[in-house]
């Protein structure tokens, strides 16, 4: 039976050799702002940055071929927007929630309850119909089983 690493290095096409080796790349690349201070702020920002190093890789990896990456990749792109556009972007889009909220009656809530949640978890699943939600949801969620299986092994090599 092959072993997760050795997997790694028999198919360098596999969507988990990609996410590695971006992986690692952009762990290399945040390695050189280590930050001097061990404060809580410092460290979640430091979390911060390898969870969107991890996030970059994993969506850089899958290319555009899948609508989840394609909205990761693109708020990647737009990251480096100005702060405050961004704030204005998110208080507009508490007004229309709230909004949307009101409108309902119970039983649609109830129905589209468990959809709506969903869309906010998969990243571009806003705007998907229920059929391609899914599709995108089974996706993204393997990807995600495949990243969690590469930092472990990452961890693994490391510390032995």
């Amino acid at each position: 039976m092959m072993t997760s690493r050795q997997h790694l290095t028999t198919n360098p096409s596999s969507i988990k050799t990609r996410f590695a080796y971006l992986f690692l790349r952009n762990l290399k690349r945040l390695n050189k702002y280590r930050p001097t201070s061990s404060s809580s702020r410092a460290v979640y920002q430091r979390y911060g940055m390898i969870k969107f190093a991890a996030d970059a890789s994993m969506a850089s990896a899958v290319g555009s071929r899948r609508a989840w990456s394609r909205a990761t990749l693109l708020k990647i792109r737009n990251r480096a927007l100005n702060c405050t556009f961004l704030k204005r972007r998110r208080i507009h889009a508490l007004r229309r929630r709230r909004a949307e909220r009101k409108s309902r009656n119970p039983r649609q809530e109830c129905a589209f309850g468990q959809a709506n949640e969903l869309r906010r978890l998969v990243p571009g699943g806003e705007v998907m119909d229920i059929c391609n939600l899914l599709d995108e949801t089974a996706h993204y969620i393997k990807c995600l089983n495949t990243q969690v299986q590469v930092m472990r092994n990452i961890v693994d090599f490391y510390s032995s």
